[in-house]
């Protein structure tokens, strides 16, 4: 019975070193879980915000807002196209010529200045929206940066329309001198 005493001991003693080891194994665990997080830390910090298409998404929509109401520097060049027709025209010149030199040339100044920002707008809002299909598979665009491009997409088709629609005349056109 001796010899029993000492199997059951030795049984004993290989049952707690065999919880032992498998105790020791399930802490190596985390070894490798530390470069997972490593890598999604790194990986993080790589992955675009998305503030570049946001800034991108509310300058189109400035800009087809500025082609709808005006800008400082098509006032200026219409100003400084009414002063041209002033000089350039001739005492003795008819009243529609006059009218067209001094007041025309000056609209349509202003009408290609909206037509302008109005393309600007159109591009940025365009190049925001298709941003996506050429950025990080899988990655998705904010709803919001969408809404506000295709608002930049939508004032910028109306302000290049009416900008067309002045310089042609269409719209408010100068009256006849006749």
């Amino acid at each position: 019975m001796a010899t029993n005493a000492v199997d059951e001991t030795e049984a004993t003693k290989a049952t707690t070193d065999e919880k032992a080891v498998d105790t020791t194994k399930s802490d190596e665990v985390p070894e490798t879980e530390v470069p997972a997080a490593a890598d999604y830390a790194q990986t993080k910090e790589e992955a675009p915000s998305g503030v570049g298409q946001g800034a991108a998404a509310v300058v189109s929509a400035a800009l087809g807002v500025v082609s709808l109401t005006g800008s400082w520097i098509g006032t200026v060049a219409s100003a400084r196209q009414n002063l041209v027709g002033q000089l350039e025209t001739a005492q003795n010149a008819g009243v529609a010529q006059q009218i067209q030199a001094v007041y025309g040339d000056a609209w349509q100044t202003t009408a290609l200045w909206g037509g302008l920002f109005a393309l600007i707008a159109l591009v940025v809002g365009v190049v925001t929206l298709a941003r996506p299909a050429f950025g990080t598979p899988g990655r998705i665009q904010a709803p919001w940066i969408k809404s506000v491009a295709w608002a930049g997409v939508a004032l910028g088709v109306i302000g290049l329309f009416l900008a067309v629609l002045k310089y042609t005349g269409i719209l408010l056109g100068l009256p006849s001198a006749s």
